[in-house]
């Protein structure tokens, strides 16, 4: 304790303008060198309360109070009407404030994901449409082709003085196609002859 281990006194001691105690209550938490905190916890509460309370108290726990009374103190003493009641409710507000401000944060983060799967979405779907039509694209190319192929060589033309049936162009293009390889066949067996008889000189 203080007045056991130096002869100043306590600063409660000191303000009471008694003798320091070595069973003094209020030594361990009021030294000599911070009379101000002493001097607001007496002037709001009283000396005798405070002796009261710590006296009840287990001394374990006798810190926090001390520390609890000495900030409401400075407190009332600083705001009178409300004392930390004021700054509890100020930072109670701040608190509220944070939250919404949390809450709208949270709400806008939540709608720009939204957007973000649906421009996702948007542009996937485009992509599809964009592979459709060039698919789409290369169909019309292919019938355009095989039109202008037709329009050009007229079935008429391509398989003239054959027995084509009319109807399945495929299987009327095989029939056509065997009647050209046995009609060349014989050409050119005559071709074969006709070279064989031909005279060297």
């Amino acid at each position: 304790m203080a007045s056991s281990s130096t002869n100043s006194p306590c600063a409660a001691c000191k303000f009471l303008r008694r003798k320091c105690q070595p069973e003094c209550v209020f030594a361990p938490y009021f030294p000599p060198d911070q009379p101000q905190k002493f001097a607001n916890v007496h002037k709001v509460f009283g000396a005798s309360n405070v002796t009261k309370l710590l006296n009840e108290l287990h001394p374990s726990q006798r810190e926090d109070a001390v520390n609890s009374l000495a900030y409401e103190a400075d407190m009332r003493l600083r705001d009178p009407v409300y004392g930390c009641v004021g700054v509890i409710s100020l930072l109670q507000h701040q608190l509220r404030q944070l939250q919404i401000d949390l809450s709208c944060a949270k709400s806008e983060l939540s709608k720009y994901q939204s957007l973000g799967i649906l421009a996702a979405t948007h542009q996937s779907l485009g992509i599809n449409l964009l592979a459709g039509a060039a698919d789409g694209s290369a169909t019309a190319t292919v019938r355009d082709h095989h039109y202008h192929h037709h329009q050009f060589f007229p079935r008429e033309q391509m398989f003239g003085g054959l027995d084509v049936p009319a109807g399945n162009n495929y299987d009327g293009g095989i029939l056509a196609i065997g009647q050209i390889t046995q009609f060349q066949q014989p050409r050119a067996a005559a071709g074969d002859d006709g070279r064989r008889t031909v005279d060297p000189s």
